[in-house]
């Protein structure tokens, strides 16, 4: 249904599709830069969790905490023009992961970012932390599942 409503809200109102570039791809990371607004980007991961049925629990605003504590450190170089990060679990899949194992408590909640910095306006960059494949088998395959719930995320935000 959300998606459903991004479409047509696209079509009447003209919002942006964004095209992605993989910036960074590593076995701790998946980082994409696109063109676009913050909010606007933000929107569309937002909307890209709600659709998988998932509640985001907090966003930590890092970047206004940065320029917000940065004067009091006597800070000079601004690091984010915007940056958040979006925190949400899925019952199901965490459920899965800590029953295979307990120790995968460390790996919830589940985390998005989105940024932008000064340096590159009207870039915006979105990604995510790999949750790290270990344990037993039933906690790798837990874990797997995870990590592709992510990146179809990222994906989809990044492709409306």
């Amino acid at each position: 249904m959300n998606r459903l409503l991004a479409l047509f809200l696209g079509l009447a109102f003209g919002i942006t599709v964004f095209a992605a570039e993989k910036v960074q791809d590593n076995p701790y990371q998946v980082l994409y830069v696109t063109d676009g607004t913050f909010a606007e980007v933000k929107s569309n991961v937002e909307l890209a969790i709600t659709d998988q049925g998932l509640v985001i629990n907090n966003v930590s605003t890092v970047g206004d905490m940065l320029e917000r504590t940065g004067k009091d450190l006597g800070a000079k170089r601004q690091v984010y023009a915007q940056g958040d990060v979006l925190e949400f679990c899925s019952a199901g899949l965490s459920r899965e992961m800590m029953e295979a194992d307990q120790v995968n408590i460390v790996f919830c909640p589940y985390t998005i970012q989105v940024y932008a910095i000064p340096e590159q306006p009207g870039k915006v960059f979105v990604g995510y932390r790999r949750v790290p494949v270990t344990g037993n088998d039933a906690s790798k395959a837990a874990i797997e599942k995870v990590n592709a719930l992510l990146a179809k995320i990222v994906s989809e935000a990044l492709s409306w």
